[in-house]
Parts: C-alpha cells; sequence; structure tokens
C-alpha cells in the first residue's frame, strides 16, 4: 500500500492528501451535492458544506475573473500545504516516525495553507478590502482547522522530506 510505505515522506504524504480533498470534495459536483443535500444548521450538513469550500469549477454563467480566483484558491492550498510541510519543525526533525509532533505540524500546515491561500486569492478580487481579505483568510482558517486533521494523519509515520 502507496501510504504505509517505508518510504513515504510526510510532505508528500500530506499533499497527496490534500490534493485528494481539494480534487474530491472541492468538485462542482460534490458541491453542488452538499448544498442541496445537507442543512447548514447541523453540525454534520455545515462540515460536509465546509468540506466543498477550496472548491474548483468552470461554469459559463460565472465571470471568468471568479473561475480563475475560485480555482486559484484550491490551487495554492494544495501548493502552500507542501511548503507549509517543509517549513514546520515538527514533521521535519522528528526523531520518532508517528510522534504526536509530526500530527501537530501536518494540521497546522493545512491550517496555514488555507488561510494564507484565502488571504493572497483576495487580492485579486474586483475590489479588495483588508475586511475582505480578513473575513475569507477566517474561513480558510476554519476549514483547516476542521479538515486539516486528515492532513495530519496522513503526515505520520512519514520521514524527513529530505536525506
Amino acid at each position: 500500500m502507496a501510504l504505509t510505505n517505508r518510504y513515504k515522506t510526510a510532505p508528500g504524504a500530506g499533499t497527496l492528501a490534500a490534493l485528494i480533498l481539494v480534487l474530491v470534495f472541492g468538485s462542482p459536483w460534490y458541491a453542488d451535492w452538499a448544498a442541496d443535500n445537507t442543512d447548514p444548521d447541523t453540525a454534520g450538513g455545515w462540515w460536509l458544506r465546509l468540506l466543498a469550500w477550496p472548491h474548483w469549477r468552470f461554469d459559463s454563467d460565472d465571470s471568468l475573473r471568479s473561475i480563475l480566483i475560485t480555482d486559484l484558491r484550491a490551487i495554492l492550498v494544495v501548493v502552500l500545504t507542501l511548503l507549509f510541510l517543509y517549513l514546520l519543525p515538527g514533521s521535519q526533525l522528528a526523531r520518532a516516525r508517528g510522534t504526536l509532533s509530526q500530527f501537530f505540524a501536518g494540521w497546522a500546515a493545512y491550517i496555514f495553507a488555507a488561510g494564507f491561500a484565502a488571504l493572497l486569492t483576495t487580492l485579486f478580487l474586483a475590489n479588495p478590502s483588508l475586511l475582505g481579505a480578513f473575513r475569507t483568510a477566517g474561513e480558510g482558517a476554519t476549514y483547516g482547522l476542521f479538515i486539516g486533521w486528515i492532513i495530519g494523519i496522513a503526515t505520520l509515520g512519514g520521514r524527513r522530506g529530505t536525506r
């Protein structure tokens, strides 16, 4: 099995998990299903809708600018996850594989990645504002906080990214 391979790196496994989360749960089909079939006033419905936050889409009804910003946010979540997994010392310097530091470093990397992806894409909006940037960064950090534990689990047991 690929994820239990002894050659797995923590940043690689975390990035792969982030890519799968964004591709599957950020797809237009899942986002539409979650919007139509879940109740946002329940914890489960809210969480299922939150899974679709870094969605990507291609819809002819939207402007090209909004499609690019939405797709850029989804791409940046994955790219910044890789960057933060390399930068955070828990997954890099853990002497024993599978320690809680790897788990929390993976989780934190996803929180930072989602928050910064939201913040950076706000700059490309038609009328960006500081308040809008703070709100979207908060949405991204909320997404990372409640979904990032999946990335934390994926990074467990991975070796350091470089030899």
